[in-house]
């Protein structure tokens, strides 16, 4: 899955600054070890599944799907199609299904379950899967038919799931739709009936989210954006309205997955602890110091359904969020279900089901499903390896933390350097525990968290003055001083 803190890169590309940019990128690559190129057995071993998947005999392509990604996305998870059904609604939701290219135990097998997800990161993308696979021959493209893991929910009025249904088919998706363009067929009147239905299932969903005090963090893509002389602008895209309808969909089919799985008591859930009261005080000064009203009495996701993505500060508040989500990880559970099972910012049950192009867990817990489906055994492959996947996933995790935290210190400093010896009002948000003299401020303009010194404690949930001091992509710092 993409980062929490998305951050693109937007530059013409043959300017001094952008090839510090991807000299960095690089650099950080080289220092984590990580890399997009595949070891050679492994890419044969993908190219030779490719020519050869294991195909179900169970043939859908006579549903309408159609796929909804960026523009630019080639490793297309997920295909969709509603329908009405009475008072309810029909969600076809095909996923790739890596399983019909990828043997447990092969090249390209031991490859993923090393690399556990796809690192995202200013434009650079380090792959799970080789793209022969991941942007070929697995990948739901138009016009190609494909295995595909098949979900069927039926869902009600009130947009609650009553039914599910997942097997291995073949599927054909008729278009790739792109956000943008989808969002402006429909603000103009001319969206087709499943954009129509999308819209609809995807705000019942999201009514239903509310009331069970669960939240779903509307995350602006970051875009550092490179002006005509040379230097870095920082911009926030906020998620159109089908974006967050289309998280719907892949929300309710990880839900019901979970359901399937605790259950039978057997599976992989995704989750995540309540809140740490410290963290939610942070936030609390946080929108203070970007001038954004939070009565004390108002619960944390209703203060997130008042928040506007488009409004710069609202969209630093809302990246601000992501700490809350902080010690999320898998539980694998086979007999006795987990104690704490809850995915507490869903306030559900919730597992991986819908991206294993980019994320292994959801292999595995997908092959759990069809198995429950179909009343056969859970493959033994995937029960001896059940218990190695969340130490697999949770260093995956903090690999791909590491990535994206070192992409975002260098876009800060590429986008401060030029301002070294400037004064910034901010707002003191939280101090090192072994030195209060040391903490982590807020800055309106530009949105950005950063570190300060002082030379006594820090006046924490103040406005203060602080200088920027130093701001050096190479070693990827900046530093603020209390003035």
């Amino acid at each position: 899955m993409p980062s929490n803190r998305v951050v693109k890169v937007r530059s013409t590309g043959d300017s001094v600054s952008a090839q510090e940019m991807r000299d960095g990128i690089a650099t950080i690559q080289q220092e984590l070890e990580i890399s997009a190129r595949f070891p050679e057995s492994v890419e044969r071993a993908a190219a030779e599944a490719a020519a050869a998947p294991r195909l179900p005999d169970l043939d859908r392509t006579d549903i309408e799907l159609v796929t909804i990604d960026p523009e630019s996305a080639r490793d297309l998870d997920q295909a969709m199609h509603i329908e009405r059904s009475g008072d309810g609604y029909v969600v076809h939701y095909a996923i790739a299904d890596v399983g019909a290219f990828v043997t447990p135990g092969d090249p390209v097998d031991v490859e993923a379950n090393r690399r556990g997800e796809t690192l995202y990161g200013a434009d650079s993308k380090v792959p799970l899967h080789p793209p022969v696979l991941s942007e070929g021959a697995a990948s739901l493209l138009p016009d190609e038919v494909r295995p595909a893991l098949l979900w069927t929910i039926r869902v009600d009025g009130t947009g609650e799931g009553t039914d599910v249904q997942v097997e291995r088919a073949l599927v054909r998706s008729r278009a790739k739709l792109a956000y943008d363009a989808v969002q402006a067929d429909l603000d103009a009147g001319r969206a087709p009936e499943l954009i129509e239905l999308l819209r609809e299932v995807g705000e019942l969903r999201l009514a239903r989210e509310a009331a069970r005090g669960g939240v779903s963090l509307p995350l602006p893509e970051q875009e550092l954006v490179e002006n005509g002389d040379g230097h870095w602008e920082l911009e926030f895209r906020r998620l159109t309205p089908v974006e967050t309808w289309n998280a719907q969909i892949s929300l309710l089919t990880g839900m019901a997955a979970a359901s399937l799985m605790v259950y039978a008591r057997v599976g992989i859930l995704r989750t995540l602890p309540p809140a740490d009261p410290r963290d939610v005080q942070r936030l609390h000064r946080t929108a203070r110091a970007l001038g954004i009203e939070w009565p004390a009495e108002q619960l944390y996701p209703d203060f997130i359904r008042t928040l506007d993505p488009s409004r710069p500060n609202h969209a630093a508040m809302i990246v601000a969020c992501t700490r809350l989500l902080r010690g999320a990880g898998y539980v694998t559970f086979n007999g006795e279900l987990p104690e704490q099972a809850q995915h507490s910012a869903l306030a559900s049950e919730y597992a991986h089901v819908t991206a294993p192009l980019r994320r292994l867990a959801d292999r595995y817990a997908g092959e759990i499903c069809v198995a429950l489906c179909a009343g056969t055994e859970v493959p033994g492959w995937v029960v001896d390896a059940m218990h190695e996947l969340p130490d697999t996933m949770a260093g995956s995790g903090r690999r791909a933390n590491q990535y994206e935290n070192a992409i975002v210190d260098l876009c800060e400093a590429e986008l401060l350097h030029d301002r070294v010896g400037e004064r910034f009002t901010a707002v003191v948000v939280d101090l090192d525990e072994k030195d209060r003299r040391r903490g982590d401020i807020t800055i309106e303009d530009p949105a950005i968290e950063a570190t300060v010194t002082g030379s006594a404690e820090l006046p924490l949930g103040e406005e203060v003055a602080v200088e920027l001091v130093a701001a050096d992509p190479g070693a990827r710092k900046v530093e603020f001083r209390l003035v």
